[in-house]
């Protein structure tokens, strides 16, 4: 057994971390390598270039990270962190890891509630001179509603989430944070609860990332996800729209006339996830947008004015 004095050079040790991650199936080895080596020197990644020596106590550490990153353990399980546009979020079992893509979605959100043009579109009558309200509907950690209470100034932020784990993450994300972001324990597929239900008509901006994967791809997920990823928030039913038709159906109570609804969805969605909110026929302005990678990602539309309100209040 190598002593706790003894020490072991960085450059091979991430070289062989690296290749056992890679014969693991690891879609990035080195990347996260690194990450765990930098996790088991209680540094940032960037510091790794000027580390000479590897203490054989941090090497151990590593190499038990490496095992279980091996076995398909999430990277952000073993770090504990999930980063996600300016935020470090706590992560672990029992909470969905938020992905770079929803990061885009969020961006496109807050760029469409803040603009200009979109403020003096004929669909979207004006905002009153007051921060925005703005739902996260299926909260987990919270990285969009902390997003969103991050970077929108003013903005007061709803989370909505209704899983036991993932609303302890989600409390304890806020509760770090700082941020003015109020957390709601609900069903989005249920009637709404009191809290909620104070909020109708009054909302600007409703920001989702429900479960929508089809049931029929439960064998063809990476084992990060099918294997550790809760499965609430993850599987959508038969075609995967389940729980985001009762979030089209939710943000049309809540938003006011011209608030924005912003959902992502699977890349095979692209039309129909549209196609809800046309069917509906309480939206407007309804578009399908592309992720970074040119793939169908995220739908978004405005409540209409005027018409629909009485498919609302039977609703409710």
């Amino acid at each position: 057994m190598i002593g706790p004095s003894v020490t072991r050079g960085p450059a091979a040790t991430l070289a062989q971390a690296a290749e056992r991650l890679r014969a693991a199936g690891v879609a990035s080895p080195r990347a996260d390598a690194e990450q765990l080596a930098a996790f088991a020197l209680g540094i940032s990644r960037s510091r790794l270039v000027g580390v000479d020596e590897l203490p054989a106590q941090a090497a151990a550490h590593l190499d038990e990270l490496v095992g279980r990153r091996a076995r398909r353990e999430p990277l952000q399980h073993l770090t504990g962190l999930a980063g996600f546009r300016y935020l470090d979020l706590a992560v672990g079992p029992g909470v969905f890891i938020p992905r770079p893509e929803t990061e885009s979605v969020v961006g496109w959100a807050i760029a469409a509630l803040t603009s200009p043009p979109a403020l003096t579109s004929p669909s979207v009558p004006s905002l009153e001179p007051r921060g925005p309200v703005c739902v996260d509907l299926c909260a987990g950690s919270g990285a969009i509603a902390l997003s969103l209470a991050g970077e929108v100034p003013g903005a007061r932020v709803h989370a909505v989430e209704v899983d036991p784990a993932a609303l302890d993450w989600l409390r304890r994300n806020v509760a770090a944070s700082r941020l003015p972001v109020t957390v709601h324990e609900a069903d989005v597929t249920a009637a709404p609860t009191a809290s909620l239900a104070r909020l109708t008509g009054s909302v600007d901006l409703i920001v989702s990332n429900p479960p929508y994967l089809p049931d029929a791809d439960r064998d063809e997920v990476e084992p990060e996800v099918g294997e550790h990823d809760p499965p609430q928030a993850l599987w959508g039913g038969a075609d995967g729209l389940d729980v985001v038709r009762a979030v089209v159906a939710l943000a049309a109570r809540l938003l006011r006339p011209g608030g924005l609804l912003v959902v992502e969805h699977a890349d095979g969605h692209g039309a129909a996830a549209p196609g809800l909110l046309r069917a509906d026929g309480r939206w407007v302005d309804v578009a399908d947008h592309p992720d970074l990678a040119g793939r169908d990602r995220f739908v978004s539309g405005r409540r209409q004015a005027g018409g629909g309100e009485r498919a609302t209040a039977e609703e409710g």
